[in-house]
């Protein structure tokens, strides 16, 4: 999928199953003279005419899409994702929580789906971060036995 692609219809339903972050080109969101040739399409809209939730609830999905990515849940084996990265996916995760505290008045009807997604990110987080805590002491008994045996 073409990230300038505006005719590409994304698969918002699906965290973590391969999506890709979106641009705000792609998005239908910038319409200024400074992004040549991308805005003599008229289902461009000014920035200044999104409604706040619609802004909020992009961001909203935007930061679990990233989120997912980093927790390497696009891939057949998030362990062997070479996106995985669970520092990178912590800090997503925050900026999720903070945003969805915040606005969370604002959101009206997409509140929920936009919890649960942060809920369905924490726990994939945990359990994330508990497999790399178990894989990290098993090396480090086999290097300390290894140690010891010398």
């Amino acid at each position: 999928m073409n990230a300038c692609d505006r005719t590409a219809v994304p698969l918002w339903s699906a965290v973590g199953v391969g999506l890709h972050l979106l641009s705000l080109a792609f998005a239908g969101t910038v319409a200024h003279a400074s992004l040549a040739g991308m805005t003599d399409d008229p289902n461009i809209r000014e920035l200044a005419e999104i409604p706040a939730v619609e802004v909020i609830t992009r961001s909203a999905v935007m930061l679990m899409s990233a989120a997912a990515e980093k927790l390497g849940l696009s891939a057949e084996d998030p362990d062997e994702s070479p996106h995985r990265d669970l520092d990178e996916a912590r800090r997503l995760i925050t900026a999720l929580a903070g945003l969805v505290t915040a606005s969370a008045e604002y959101l009206g009807p997409h509140a929920g789906p936009v919890r649960d997604g942060l809920k369905t990110l924490q726990l994939a987080f945990r359990e994330s971060s508990a497999a790399a805590s178990r894989a990290s002491t098993k090396a480090h008994a086999k290097l300390v036995s290894g140690k010891l045996k010398m």
